[in-house]
């Protein structure tokens, strides 16, 4: 059963990372183009699409209440736990069921229950409370927030003598666009004196759990941060284990079998039962004849088997980056869309702190409707002739005078050739019109892109996460008119877009197509955004060569400009 369940699971995650219409892949016949989608799945599929349902999954399912289901939601509540009260109580209806188990433990049925008791009746009064507000394990943040708060927790933790080493686990570590849980793991011989650290966190709004090596607190925005330590002598077993993926630990298990080991977060038991245990993940991974891999590619996609063979590929890093192309400052373009928050100036200013060779500025368009063509020329010009005198104010960086303009749903550019002579290169964008199909969408993209001077395609997909699915694209056509014409692809940093997202990153780097690394920053701070966007490209599996904002300005704006 368990084999079953890790292939739905990869199946699961295949779709919902996919970058089409899993309907459109079955017209298409090319379902099993998605990994995890073996003949089995396949049916199913074709089945649910034929007809609506999956008689297997309702054979499965038939004696599992839908209500149980919709108490699941709720954190805290597992399976069985959900099972049980649905049958002790018989709450059929999925739609009021939380109602229904939050009345009867304010009325004290609960606590009369087998295995359940006062405690337990309040821990469920007070989750489905929290469940309401939208606190604790309740919905998936964007990476960046998540990030962050895990971030002020570490640094908090390492004021206290007694921590030696912190780090985030799971999705979090490994830098998914959205993280579930916030998990943080401690090295440390004084697991009492970080838990007592811990639990009095100066933003935590209570203490959901504390015990003598893990605890629980619930932050400032009502998130649910989990903590847990391990001698600093195994600390690298509790990492590699708690990182994941689950996929990945699940293949890393296999191999270390044939090897007669077994894994486990305190380390690696050897065929006469003894356990060695390893501080740090690099000689864990080396004990079992591998490389150490990165967490942003423990997803079990051939990572393991490039491991063992010591040939996995130089990712990038954010030290690789030399400059960040889409900028939007507060120059009075009066745009399409909104306005950046700060001068030329000091993003320049922040583009030299941050190392940078080169920045370029790309506002949106001047608004269409509000302007002549003639007056959009004039905008344009009096915007060249500010940034050329900011690039001889400025020698210790290039300057490249970019503009993000509009893609119309013709598939036309927002300005016309004239304005676009102003321009040493424009990146191109869809900001309107998403609900085209995907053939239509493919083709005005194209017709956009095929300008001489358009040079990058942002946000390509157009998603924003826990906002909005992103229109598709057929990327085989992209990638291809890409390597043609020597276009590139945008890995867009900002907190929802962190868009392409990786999968078809990674399917880029396959096919040879150029990317870049931007933030698509409106205000200052939001140049140090780099980083998510250099997590997703990691992701992906690109390497300094598949991205073009790695190359110094020479080659860069030789690029750009050809």
């Amino acid at each position: 059963m368990s084999n079953a369940i890790i292939a739905y699971q990869k199946a699961a995650d295949a779709i919902a990372n996919s970058s089409s219409e899993v309907r459109d892949l079955l017209k298409e016949a090319k379902l099993d183009t998605l990994p995890g989608i073996g003949p089995t799945i396949k049916s199913h599929l074709e089945e649910l699409f034929k007809t609506g349902r999956v008689k297997h999954f309702e054979w499965v399912l038939k004696n599992v209440p839908p209500s149980v289901f919709s108490l699941i939601e709720v954190p805290s509540f597992g399976p069985k736990k959900a099972y049980r009260l649905v049958k002790e109580f018989n709450l059929n209806n999925k739609d009021s069921v939380i109602d229904q188990v939050l009345k009867l433990a304010k009325a004290g049925k609960i606590a009369k229950l087998d295995g359940f008791g006062e405690k337990s009746q309040k821990d469920i009064i007070r989750a489905i409370t929290e469940y309401r507000l939208g606190r604790g394990k309740t919905s998936r943040m964007v990476l960046p927030f998540a990030f962050e708060i895990a971030e002020k927790v570490i640094s908090y933790l390492k004021t206290s003598p007694a921590v030696i080493e912190a780090h985030p686990l799971g999705s979090l570590r490994r830098m998914m666009s959205t993280v579930g849980d916030i998990d943080i793991a401690v090295s440390t011989n004084k697991p009492a004196e970080v838990i007592k650290h811990f639990i009095s966190y100066p933003y935590q709004e209570r203490i959901i759990e504390k015990g003598d090596t893990t605890a629980s607190i619930l932050v400032s925005g009502g998130k649910q941060v989990d903590l847990m330590t391990q001698p600093p002598q195994s600390f690298g077993s509790l990492l590699q284990h708690f990182t994941g993926s689950k996929n990945h630990n699940i293949r890393l298990r296999e191999y270390a079998l044939k090897k007669r080991l077994s894994l486990s977060e305190y380390g690696i038991k050897n065929r006469t039962g003894e356990i060695k245990k390893y501080a740090s993940e690099k000689t864990f991974y080396e004990a079992l004849g591998m490389e150490w891999i990165p967490p942003e590619i423990r997803e079990d996609t051939g990572e393991i088997e490039l491991a063992a063979k010591h040939k996995l590929p130089k990712l990038i890093e954010l030290n690789d980056i030399k400059g960040d192309l889409h900028i939007h400052s507060n120059f009075p373009i009066e745009p399409s869309h909104d306005m950046g928050q700060n001068s030329f100036d000091e993003m320049i200013k922040k583009a030299i702190e941050l190392g940078y060779e080169y920045i370029g500025f790309s506002e949106h368009n001047p608004s269409l409707s509000k302007h002549t063509k003639q007056q959009i020329y004039n905008i344009l010009r009096k915007r060249k002739e500010t940034i050329e005198k900011l690039k001889k104010a400025y020698q210790k960086i290039a300057i490249i005078n970019l503009l993000e303009v509009d893609i119309l749903t013709n598939g036309k550019l927002a300005i016309d050739d004239k304005a676009f002579s102003l321009l040493d290169a424009a990146i191109v964008s869809i900001h309107s019109s998403f609900g085209m199909n995907k053939k239509e969408m493919t083709k005005r993209v194209l017709s956009g892109l095929s300008h001489p001077k358009a040079k990058i395609l942002a946000h390509p997909t157009g998603r924003l996460l826990n906002e909005r699915p992103g229109y598709e694209l057929d990327f085989a056509k992209i990638f291809a008119f890409c390597k043609k014409n020597n276009k590139a692809l945008e890995i867009n940093g900002w907190p929802t877009r962190l868009d392409l997202p990786d999968i078809i990153v990674r399917q880029a780097v396959n096919e040879k197509v150029k990317m870049l690394i931007d933030t698509d920053s409106h205000a200052l701070w939001q140049m140090d955004l780099m980083r998510y966007g250099v997590s997703v490209a990691k992701r992906g599996w690109a390497s300094p060569q598949d991205i073009v904002n790695t190359w110094g300005f020479t080659k860069f704006s030789k690029w750009l400009t050809i």
